[in-house]
């Protein structure tokens, strides 16, 4: 026989009870009181208090603009004039230093420099420089905070927006928006707390996959995933009760389902037992609720005005943005909205200013619009993809037109409102747009930024699983960049 086989079947009773006396003791009191263990692991925010912040804080709601490929910093916000005489000369190795490239450019011969086509203005008392191609953004430069020494880990899309979003390249952990639901729970019981719409881009060259796993909960409670808003059709599947059926007879169906639902949680404690019970109660309340949220004909002619007629036309990204506006006015705490299609690794001439037309004038409605409202200071509003790009060409060079690759060593973001010190530019880079010259801003720093004005202490903002203490910012050191905090 198996020696530990053996000594299995041998061991005394007096010798188990021993061994397990903790083990009996913790059943001992699950059994005492199983509800109160089951609605501790399903509290909302357990190990955390519900809405319980570690300090006051600034920002209540967030609007997150992700612009998904990763827009050309050097294009945009990144002006680099030296690079005109450089044009079509090879990228020093000096400045490549041997950075690993992606297999799309890794093969070529030689890495010819493309300098920006597009005029840069300088602009506000900040003096930021902004592209041409960003009319409405040189108006609001004072508005926002620029960073423009952004860095990331990953060169690649999925785990670079992975990490972006949720602070691992390993897709499964929980998003931002789900921490934030996580930590300061719902301020409208009949919306949800975390909404998420993808918006449709005029050009569609080059779409990029979007996934849900981008704003799971992870292993967080299911409740605090986002909720996808549709951008055709009914904003939410199922929305309408069907033909026939009365609000009467869809209440009772309901409590029928959630009379078994809750005999199986009793007997199971299974906690996404609990989070389908608060899923059909939400979906009831959004019945009532979302068809007033969704109704943007009420809006009056000088929002349309402001947010450009695209707004009328479901799934643009004026529409989102606008839709996005009258989420928060209603209690939404989180708001997630991604614009595809940044992925330049070729025709910038041709895609970069429809990119731009999409999103520029709906950007600067936003952030006007919360501003006139009263919304901006306990909003933050965050513009941003999950990398930058090349300042060398990607195919073919001319003066009217390049591609760029992927490029995590640097990039520009920007934020507003939320206890941001607008006005402010942190961050230089070389004349190459390649490294970082000054205060590095790694992802990890932003999401430990964003939770401070949260009210959170990202090193103490906790989940425990699988024995351990889970945090957004991982276990790298991070810092709160009070630079640009008010």
């Amino acid at each position: 026989m198996n020696p530990f086989e053996e000594f299995r079947q041998n061991v005394t009773r007096r010798h188990f009870l021993s061994a397990g006396s903790h083990l009996l003791g913790t059943a001992a009191l699950a059994s005492l009181a199983p509800n109160a263990l089951a609605a501790a692991a399903t509290s909302p925010a357990a190990g955390l208090p519900k809405s319980l912040t570690h300090f006051a804080p600034k920002a209540k709601q967030v609007i997150y603009l992700h612009m998904v490929g990763g827009p050309p910093q050097q294009d945009l916000y990144d002006y680099k004039p030296v690079m005109d005489g450089w044009f079509d000369k090879d990228l020093p190795e000096s400045v490549r230093m041997g950075q690993r490239l992606t297999t799309m450019t890794s093969g070529q011969a030689r890495f010819p420099i493309a300098p920006s086509k597009y005029k840069f203005e300088q602009c506000g008392q900040s003096g930021m420089w902004v592209s041409e191609i960003l009319p409405y953004m040189k108006k609001m430069v004072d508005d926002v905070v620029f960073i423009r020494s952004m860095h990331t880990d990953a060169i690649n899309h999925e785990p670079a927006i992975t990490l972006m979003q949720t602070g691992n390249q390993v897709t499964g952990r929980p998003c931002l928006g789900a921490w934030s639901s996580y930590g300061l729970g719902s301020l409208n019981e009949n919306l949800p707390t975390f909404v998420v719409m993808v918006a449709k881009s005029t050009n569609t060259e080059q779409v990029q996959a979007i996934s849900a796993r981008l704003w799971s909960s992870g292993f967080l409670p299911g409740q605090h995933a986002g909720v996808s808003f549709r951008t055709a059709g009914d904003p939410i599947l199922y929305i309408n009760d069907p033909p026939g059926v009365s609000r009467d007879v869809r209440r009772a169906s309901l409590d029928g389902v959630n009379a078994l639902n809750e005999l199986n949680f009793k007997q199971l404690h299974d906690p996404q037992t609990e989070t389908r019970i608060q899923q059909y109660e939400m979906a009831y309340r959004m019945q009532s609720s979302v068809p007033d949220l969704t109704d943007i004909a009420s809006e009056p002619e000088s929002t349309y005005k402001m947010y450009g007629d695209a707004a009328k036309q479901p799934g643009t990204f004026a529409n989102t943005a606008l839709l996005a506006r009258r989420m928060v006015e209603r209690g939404v705490r989180f708001v997630q909205i991604y614009h595809n299609n940044w992925d330049t690794h070729g025709n910038v001439a041709g895609r970069l200013p429809m990119q731009c037309a999409d999103v520029d004038q709906p950007c600067h409605a936003l952030v006007q619009d919360l501003k006139q409202r009263g919304l901006l200071d306990e909003t933050l509003v965050i513009w941003g993809g999950e990398f930058g790009r090349t300042v060398y060409s990607q195919g073919g060079l001319s003066h009217q037109n390049y591609g760029r690759d992927h490029h995590p060593r640097c990039f520009t973001m920007w934020m507003t409102g939320g206890g941001f010190k607008r006005g402010t530019i942190l961050g230089e880079t070389d004349d190459f747009s390649y490294n970082i010259t000054k205060d590095p801003v790694h992802v990890r720093d932003f999401h430990a930024t964003v939770l401070n004005q949260l009210g959170f202490d990202h090193d103490r903002f906790t989940y425990k699983y699988l024995g351990l203490d889970q945090k957004l910012t991982g276990v790298i050191p991070a810092r709160v960049v009070h630079e640009v905090l008010s």
